[in-house]
């Protein structure tokens, strides 16, 4: 009886260890899914600031040197943003 108790109780908590990813899934999947919109507005929004710091330069607003100063900063900034998005789970396909 007792073997048969210890059975059951081991297979209880190996049941809980495995289901437990499913238990907390979609909270998780929508925090990431969250994270990652938030990483791809900010993704385009860094694109934006690019392309008006090239438009200024055109127009004449910013200087060559300080267009590149900003155009340097602003790309790292984005390459990081990129980066955070790579290091996201990759979105499922299908």
């Amino acid at each position: 009886m007792e073997l048969a108790l210890a059975i059951v109780t081991l297979a209880l908590v190996v049941a809980w260890v495995v289901l437990g990813p499913l238990r907390r899934g979609p909270e998780i999947d929508k925090r990431e899914d969250d994270r990652r919109a938030a990483l791809e507005a900010a993704k385009e929004a860094k694109y934006r600031e690019i392309r008006d710091a090239e438009l200024d330069l055109r127009m004449g607003k910013l200087s060559e040197s300080d267009w590149q100063a900003i155009d340097a900063e602003l790309r790292e900034q984005a390459i990081e943003i990129l980066r955070q998005i790579d290091r996201l789970t990759p979105e499922p396909r299908g």
